[in-house]
């Protein structure tokens, strides 16, 4: 295997990956004609190779790679991909390994996907080399030792072991689980190959000069704390988890509000387009088409049908999900249960509904004409072959498969004979009771499959032992609920006329239905295309109804606008919790205004206004209509916010540490296109450190000039202004929440508008939470001389009232002396008690 030496000043050259970061390398040092030569030909031998990390489980992906070009390992945060894999595909299309090192303890549709891999002979690149580790070096626990242990060059020796986890904390998601494994997974995989320094001394390790967050070109880069805080998805306890796998409910979210679904495959993948936001405008303005043809009016009854339809497409291919086993698979393994055929019969007759509403609708919408074509003469003659074959109702009476008359005669024959079979029975009973003992009150002829008919006779008071079951003629069989089992001759010539029936009429519909079976699967490859088509249009109609409900527009999308602008944008939850809401209008783009510095009082709205800017812009990135009247989305590869601390015991970190944490994220990974929402950073500290670091943040943003990331700030951090701690400049557009004040009252406008706030008014919004009046009126009174610089001097009655207490405190202790007592000292009891107490006498 071909290997990369780390060399200072050479970047080795060969495919590079999209990376969230771009890679600085260092500059080339001086060289002259023939050492420049030499360098290249060097390069030509040594190009640069990825080393690919990957793990699949319960549908979600975590991967990592290591680059020798720069010597640095990058990851991707756990991302959902189905069972086809395709997301691991584009990976492994744009990063093109040279090899890949997995777990030997496999899932069947990785190991398929691994053996398709690995058998593409002719495969341009050349096919990576897969590698297998056991299980237990994937350990997570022995994954976060490594991590936390390992020897980077870019940590400074000084830092302590607390220092060192907090500093890979606000790199490494070690809530990603999957992703930790996988590079615990890699640098044991780099340890033991060496990578790059195989000839070198054990001593000396595999380089690692950074960690990066890998993004898919065209994928919009948003971690879970963005998720959180803006509600994008929230998950609440089930009042009764039996109904629940997970014990988990949808809250109030985004998801929620737009998840309009009416197939669990459709609502898998509407998951799915929200944790993949994209920048692909193609795929995109396809979705918007789609839905702004359902809202147009003439064509709400089609949405109406297609939906209903829709309700019946269920989940039947032959790739087992993340639940129970698929219909097709329990089919391909013969276990096929009777429910299974009318699940199947109705998903196919529906897709047929959907295929011939499609083809009268406009073929120009792509999906329309996908679904009209790919929806194959296969799927009639399914619904054909199971309509003519499966007795439905009969199947649901017997609790197994049976066919309908009329389609094997031998079968039709057996059931006509069994169905006589109970009177002509009661007749060879009344027979055989005129030969019995005229002591036997009655009897019957019944039959138990793979037993035969027999005689039932009940047993008499007489018949107290085994040997009183004898009767002539008749042989003994057993003894069952006080009735006595025999076979006579009538009964053994009833085996041979009329056999087993029962499991005849069984074996033989069992073979009817594997044939069935056979003709259905072999043109099952027909529902991975319909499951994929119909849970899409399912998807798109649930956006076109809320689209419609709710009242949103269609996003414009421009690739050569940085930044968004938004025409009374709505916070889409808000709006639907308040009686009223005042839309904002929001712009950023070009060199003008990229750092909005949003200042205002409390309960004013900005952080609501913050979160509308990021929720409408990551709703027009997944293709759905906005709560605008009008937005354009420029060119955004990622949403950063610091808005709420996701507080966890299990972290070990505080409060102000995640909020370090969080702001960190975005100083490392934004770029000119992405979008940072900053709400209150620096409250968690010391006022002047906090201070002190929001605007030491902002100035290195604003010293990018035209490359500084498109940022909202909220604080109340007037001084930030006051001081003015940030540079003059055309890049700074400051903004306040307008409010009026009548009286002692503050009216709250909640609209957006040029300025600064002149104050933050915290004695109302404290008077609103109930303070008592003294309190308020003592904390302006604080605050105007803090303001002023002047003083604070103690309130006067309570100066008085503390007087007195001290007074007549040192009176009591001054009566219990004893004047008499010659080791009194006054003087000694005078300086320590009247005056540490500050106590005058008067």
């Amino acid at each position: 295997m071909a290997s990369v030496r780390a060399t200072p000043g050479r970047t080795p050259q060969g495919p590079r990956p999209q990376a969230a970061l771009a890679t600085c390398s260092s500059p080339a040092p001086v060289q002259g004609h023939g050492e420049a030569e030499e360098e290249e030909e060097e390069e030509e031998q040594e190009p640069a190779e990825i080393h690919l990390c990957i793990l699949w489980n319960s549908g979600y992906l975590g991967i990592a790679y290591y680059d020798t070009s720069d010597s640095t390992i990058h990851f991707m945060p756990d991302a959902p991909d189905n069972e086809s894999l395709k997301l691991l595909q584009r990976v492994l299309d744009e990063i093109n390994p040279r090899s890949i090192v997995t777990t030997a303890k496999q899932d069947e549709n990785m190991t398929r996907f691994l053996g398709k891999l690995a058998s593409q002979e002719h495969s341009k690149p050349k096919r990576p080399e897969i590698i297998f580790l056991p299980s237990v070096d994937f350990g997570l626990e022995i994954s976060k030792q490594r991590l936390l242990s390992g020897n980077y060059t870019f940590i400074p020796y000084s830092m302590t072991t607390t220092e060192k986890i907090l500093f890979l904390s606000s790199i490494i998601p070690f809530d990603c689980l999957l992703t930790v494994r996988a590079l615990g997974g890699l640098l044991k995989f780099l340890g033991r190959r060496r990578i790059g320094v195989e000839l070198e001394d054990y001593n000396i390790s595999v380089p690692i000069l950074g960690f990066k967050k890998f993004v898919l070109t065209h994928l919009v880069s948003i971690d879970q704390d963005t998720y959180s805080v803006l509600q994008i998805f929230k998950s609440e306890p089930h009042p009764s988890v039996y109904k629940v796998a997970s014990g988990l409910k949808e809250g109030l979210s985004l998801f929620g509000i737009l998840n309009r679904c009416r197939c669990k495959w459709g609502e898998k993948l509407l998951r799915l387009w929200f944790t993949r936001p994209t920048q692909d405008l193609e795929e995109l303005n396809s979705r918007l088409d789609v839905i702004q043809f359902f809202l147009l009016p003439q064509n709400l009854d089609m949405a109406q049908m297609l939906h209903r339809l829709l309700g019946h497409i269920k989940n039947v291919p032959v790739s087992p999900g993340q639940g129970r086993e698929l219909i097709l698979k329990r089919m391909k393994l013969s276990h096929t249960k009777t429910s299974d055929w009318q699940v199947l019969y109705k998903t196919v007759y529906s897709a047929l509904g959907l295929r011939d509403a499609c083809r009268s609708l406009p073929q120009s919408i792509q999906l329309f004409q996908d679904i009209a074509q790919e929806f194959s003469d296969d799927l009639h003659h399914i619904a054909s072959l199971i309509g003519k074959v499966v007795d439905f109702e009969g199947s649901l009476a017997e609790n197994h498969f049976t066919v309908l008359p009329n389609i094997d005669p031998d079968i039709d024959e057996k059931k006509r004979r069994l169905m006589g079979l109970p009177s002509f029975l009661t007749e060879v009973a009344r027979k055989e009771l005129e030969n019995l003992d005229s002591r036997i009150p009655s009897c019957s002829v019944i039959y138990i499959p793979l037993i035969g008919f027999l005689l039932s006779i009940p047993r008499l008071p007489s018949m107290a032992e085994a040997s009183d079951f004898e009767i002539e003629g008749l042989d003994f069989m057993f003894l069952s609920e006080g009735k006595l089992h025999y076979r006579s001759a009538r009964t053994k010539e009833l085996d041979a006329l009329l056999g087993d029936l029962h499991c005849d009429i069984r074996d033989q519909e069992t073979l009817l239905m594997h044939q069935l079976q056979c003709q259905v699967l072999a043109r099952a490859a027909v529902f991975t295309r319909v499951l994929d088509l119909a849970s899409r249009l399912d998807v798109l109609l649930a956006l076109a109804s809320a689209a419609r409900d709710y009242g949103y527009s269609r996003p414009r999308y421009s690739p050569q606008l940085l930044g968004v602008r938004i025409q009374n944008g709505r916070h889409p939850l808000m709006e639907l919790c308040a009686r009223t809401f005042v839309p904002n209008s929001a712009e950023c783009g070009g060199d003008r205004g990229r750092v909005k510095v949003i200042t205002g009082p409390n309960s004013s709205g900005k952080s609501i206004y913050l979160k509308q800017v990021g929720l409408i812009t990551f709703m027009a990135l997944v293709g759905s209509f906005v709560p605008a009247e009008e937005a354009e989305i420029g060119a955004v590869d990622a949403i950063f916010t610091r808005i709420h601390s996701c507080e966890s015991i299990s972290l070990g970190l505080s409060t102000f540490m995640i909020d370090l944490n969080q702001v960190a994220k975005a100083v490392n990974n934004a770029t000119k296109q992405s979008l940072v929402l900053i709400d209150e950073f620096g409250k968690g500290t010391n006022t002047v450190d906090g201070l002190a670091l929001l605007a030491a943040v902002l100035r290195h943003w604003l010293a990018l000039g035209p490359t500084c990331p498109h940022i909202f700030v909220a604080t109340n951090f007037l001084s930030l202004v006051q001081l003015q701690l940030l540079p003059q400049g055309p890049l700074v557009q400051y903004l306040t929440m307008e409010t009026c004040e009548d009286g002692d009252d503050l009216v709250f406008f909640y609209q957006v508008c040029d300025g600064l706030a002149k104050a933050s008014h915290a004695s109302h919004t404290a008077a609103q939470a109930g303070l008592p009046d003294q309190l308020l009126t003592r904390g302006k009174e604080v605050s105007d001389l803090i303001r002023s610089g002047k003083p604070i001097k103690p309130v006067k009655e309570l100066l008085k009232e503390k007087q007195m207490e001290n007074c007549q405190m040192l009176v009591d202790k001054f009566l219990k002396l004893d004047l008499e007592d010659p080791n009194l000292d006054l003087d000694l009891f005078m300086s320590q008690e009247v005056l540490p107490a500050g106590t005058a006498i008067l």
